[in-house]
């Protein structure tokens, strides 16, 4: 079994933690690699030394079968470790240090070392989550990047934008406002619940369609079945608009044209047998707490 360590710049360690990991790399006897910038930060605080036969960069290049990749940090530094993998199936796990942690279900304090001991014994559960592809014009020609949670297209600075948005070619809705969000399931607890859209269970075959700040009452987010093609339009009289890929933003020109639907590959979530989608919503986003009593 081989771990694979991810976490990026701006994460906050600790030395406790990170002796935790390894005490527990060598109790169960796991090869391991860490990614070039998480390397520096673990021999600076532990003296570990990371050789360059444990190292990998940007791609991650080819791993084991039997490989898990381990987060450490927050949601956003799982997103980042999941299009690191390039497509490879291999599950992932997050370990929580950051704030929310909806998809990084393992806390952090005094319970790293049972995250080892969890894969050594096979006792995660490992959940197929859908991801979307989007193509289009990015700035270098016609290319096609991967979301996660959402592609956005989005205003920057002052101005309202219209998305033009179509399924299976067929007219939705012209969307005047500040953006259209398209999300998985997965992404359904991200930025399309805080603008109003639906809880998806992760299980689902669906997509959704939420504006963001719509300049029209009647417009509401849409869930649409997950073998849809979704077109999508963008103008702009005066605004500067972008398309974001979970944590990936670029500037895109007025009239610039999308192509959003489900992707062929998709990613691995390994949970601990005790925790479900259902336990997360209520632990992390206190759903259905009754303020009563």
């Amino acid at each position: 079994m081989k771990i694979i360590l991810f976490s990026r710049q701006g994460v906050v360690h600790t030395a406790g933690d990170l002796h935790q990991m390894f005490d527990a790399i060598a109790r169960f006897g796991f090869d391991y690699a860490v990614n070039e910038e998480f390397a520096p930060q673990i021999e600076r605080l532990t003296g570990i030394s990371i050789d360059a036969a444990h190292r990998y960069g940007r791609p991650m290049g080819p791993q084991p079968a039997e490989s898990v990749l381990v987060c450490y940090g927050g949601d956003g530094t799982l997103l980042d470790g999941i299009h690191r993998l390039g497509g490879a199936e291999i599950p992932v796990i997050g370990i929580n240090s950051g704030h929310l942690g909806f998809l990084t279900s393992v806390p952090r304090n005094g319970c790293i070392g049972d995250v080892f001991e969890l894969i050594a014994a096979g006792k995660l559960e490992c959940q197929p989550r859908s991801m979307l592809e989007v193509t289009g014009d990015f700035g270098d020609g016609i290319s096609t990047r991967y979301a996660v949670n959402e592609v956005v297209i989005q205003r920057q600075g002052a101005g309202m934008i219209s998305v033009e948005t179509y399924v299976n070619d067929q007219m939705v809705a012209t969307y005047h406002g500040d953006g259209l969000i398209v999300s998985t399931p997965t992404g359904s607890t991200a930025y399309s619940l805080s603008v109003g859209g639906p809880v998806v269970a992760p299980q689902c075959a669906c997509l959704v369609l939420s504006p963001v700040a719509p300049h029209n009452l009647t417009m509401r987010p849409v869930v649409i079945p997950s073998s849809s093609d979704v077109r999508l339009k963008v103008h702009a009289r005066h605004a500067e608009i972008s398309i974001a890929t979970d944590n990936e933003t670029c500037p895109i020109p007025e009239g610039a044209e999308f192509r959003v639907r489900l992707a062929s590959r998709r990613f691995f979530l390994a949970v601990p047998h005790n925790i479900s989608f259902y336990d997360t919503l209520r632990k992390k986003m206190m759903w259905g707490v009754d303020i009563r009593s």
